[in-house]
């Protein structure tokens, strides 16, 4: 199979469009950061705060006057035909004056409720113009440019406050990085209030509340969230019961089963009520290796505290109960959640398919996933996930081929996880045709791929022996920001050396090299004999260079010798002086060949004297063939410099001996 062939939309190397598989960029505002001081402010910001008992105004500096009063039934009336209005423009043009800033909040926060975006937007630019806003407006405003997932707006909003009182009102802060966090921009939103403290934030229970809630979304949040908390206690704000219900989620989800449970008793201690929230989160983490034993008791306090145990509370027991391997009791509980109609999408189904395949129970398994098809119950394709993997792993390809092509003509719901089963199950079994047309339907729904995507691939690759294809993927991998597996390069390298492709092997080599990670050894050897086959000498002397101790000395001479032998002469004393500062002692006949090569080109004649005079500082001398080599060529570096070089190893030789 060539390469060419393989001209899809999506991979560079298989897809004409490189840009197909490139993630949506950051918004540009955050690339310069999000300024914290308005510059040109468009519209003047009205900032309503109680003072000395009075109210003050702060536009343009100038204290407004109090607006006459209008009767509440005026207003009322106001309110209904500015938002019952099809013409917003004219509505406020006539009414608006006669409303307040707390009335004209109130059509704010119903236009939001009601996604009407557009006026949303149309209205609150027209309270801005008209000086009528307040830290409530900002507010509410932001949150519901978040859940429009207008970040841009929000941002531009937030930096329009020119006032630094109202730019630190926590409420409207809590709202932004709300926004942010939803929109999973929890680094921005981390950034962001960093900044906003250094500029007079004072954070409350809800900001860390949100922030939370957003480490609970990212890879390394539990860390982060330990840091957050850390910062509370010094703050000596109090964790409430949301906070705590996130805390024990966090830690369920990192497999922190014993934090789950002390916040979950310090909660308790602090006269706090447990909810569902807490003990199906409590629960979660008690999944995590099965602990039925622990689940059961936290079931009975759910009893004894009043509760009644939900849907979500028996779906996360039902987990508990398969992965600690009780699969009776398991299907006790599926059928007791179908009897209480709470089995009516695939989940329930799906955990304890999962465990079962996972088990080696893919016959098993199998029967669950019948059981559930018979019941026609709701699926968004999952189990068939989960079943086309356990098929893979259990070496049944057909099978997962023929479910995974049942899936594609029964369903067209796609997401990540369902395309990368898919095209592992055809990779597997080898349909090249398959392959393509799932990397063409990964890119026609604009779906990035992810680490797995790759690694599926190069393995494929791997295993139809189209090793520069295997190679180009990786490329593809690593410029896209995904680390690949050491042992999936180390393969990789192996093969690429064999074929040829010498260069490329040593570039798969430096992927893993500059990587953040440790790499095995072993690779350094590895890498270091594939370049010695190519005669990439100078790339061999860098790898030397660099991990000279984590080589073996056969290795090393091996390198030693072909480098002095046919590799650049102008490097020869750097490379020997490397091989000796990584601890191996340099072989006779590896100086032999050099002083020979600088011998028969005279014009060379300072490295050797350079090589001469270095060897005997580190404990080196030559031997007799040589010295009389050099002897014999001693007209053309000068007599008596060479005696006395000579005449100095001599010495060392007559020390050692007499030692």
């Amino acid at each position: 199979m060539e390469a060419g062939v393989l001209s899809l939309n999506g991979f560079q190397h298989i897809i004409s469009s490189p840009a197909s598989f490139t993630t949506t960029p950051l918004l540009h505002s955050f690339s310069s950061k999000v300024p914290l001081r308005a510059t040109n402010s468009l519209h003047t910001t009205t900032v309503t705060s109680t003072h000395n008992n009075g109210i003050i105004n702060k536009m343009s500096g100038a204290v407004a006057q109090r607006p006459h009063t209008v009767p509440y039934s005026a207003r009322q009336g106001a309110l209904a035909d500015i938002e019952q209005s099809s013409d917003l423009a004219s509505a406020l043009a006539r009414l608006g004056e006669l409303l307040q800033v707390q009335d004209l909040n109130i059509i704010l926060r119903n236009f939001g409720r009601l996604r009407r975006w557009k006026d949303l937007s149309q209205f609150f630019e027209w309270m801005q113009k008209h000086g009528k806003v307040n830290g409530s407006s900002y507010s509410s405003y932001i949150k519901f440019l978040g859940e429009e997932k207008n970040l841009r707006k929000a941002l531009e909003t937030y930096d329009s406050i020119s006032d630094d009182t109202i730019r630190n009102n926590v409420s409207i802060c809590n709202s932004l990085l709300s926004c942010l966090v939803k929109n999973k921009k929890f680094e921005e939103a981390i950034d962001l209030f960093d900044r906003m403290k250094q500029h007079g934030l004072e954070p409350d229970a809800v900001t860390y509340s949100v922030l939370l809630a957003g480490c609970n979304k990212v890879k390394c949040g539990y860390s982060k969230a330990l840091e957050l908390v850390q910062e509370m206690e010094n703050s000596g704000i109090q964790m409430d019961s949301v906070i705590y219900g996130t805390l024990i989620a966090l830690c369920a989800a990192n497999g922190q089963c014993k934090e789950a449970e002390r916040y979950f008793v310090q909660m308790k201690g602090e006269g706090h009520s447990p909810n569902m929230f807490h003990y199906s989160s409590l629960l979660n983490a008690y999944s995590v290796d099965g602990n039925y034993q622990k689940a059961d008791e936290l079931i009975e306090a759910v009893k004894a505290a009043g509760l009644v145990p939900n849907k979500v509370l028996l779906t996360t027991l039902l987990k508990v109960y398969s992965r600690g391997g009780l699969f009776e009791k398991a299907r006790e509980l599926l059928s007791e959640l179908e009897t209480l109609g709470y089995a009516g999408n695939e989940m329930p189904y799906c955990l304890l398919m999962d465990a079962l395949s996972k088990s080696g129970q893919i016959h098993e398994a199998q029967l669950v996933f019948d059981e559930m098809n018979g019941r026609k119950v709701k699926s968004d394709g999952y189990a068939h996930s989960i079943m086309i993997s356990a098929f893979c792993r259990g070496g049944l390809l057909e099978e997962a081929k023929q479910l995974a092509g049942e899936y594609e003509a029964t369903y067209n719901k796609y997401d990540l996880v369902m395309l990368n089963t898919i095209l592992s199950a055809y990779c597997r079994v080898g349909d090249m045709e398959s392959v393509m047309q799932t990397l063409r339907k990964l890119d026609q729904l604009a779906i990035s791929p992810d680490q797995s995507t790759f690694h599926i691939l190069i393995k494929y690759f791997c295993r139809e022996k189209q090793y520069r294809l295997a190679y180009q993927t990786l490329q593809d991998m690593h410029n896209k920001g995904h680390e690949p597996k050491e042992e999936l390069c180390s393969s990789l390298i192996f093969h690429l050396g064999k074929t040829g492709a010498h260069a490329e092997a040593f570039s798969v080599y430096n992927m893993l090299r500059y990587s953040k990670r440790t790499i095995c050894k072993a690779l350094h050897e590895k890498i270091l004999h594939i370049l010695i086959a190519a005669r990439l000498l100078k790339d061999a002397y860098v790898i030397v260079k660099d991990n000279g101790r984590l080589i073996s000395k056969p290795a090393i001479k091996k390198f030693s010798t072909a480098f002095v032998e046919s590799g650049n002469i102008n490097l020869i004393n750097d490379v020997l002086k490397a091989v000796h500062s990584s601890g191996h002692k340099i072989d006779q006949e590896v100086f032999q060949m050099a002083i020979l090569r600088y011998v028969g080109q005279p014009e060379k004649k300072e490295l050797l004297l350079q090589l001469l005079q270095w060897m005997p500082t580190h404990g080196y001398v030559v031997d007799s063939s040589t010295r009389n080599l050099i002897l014999k060529n001693a007209r053309t570096y000068g007599h008596h410099f060479i005696a006395e070089i000579l005449t100095r190893q001599h010495a060392i030789v007559r020390a050692l001996r007499s030692c």
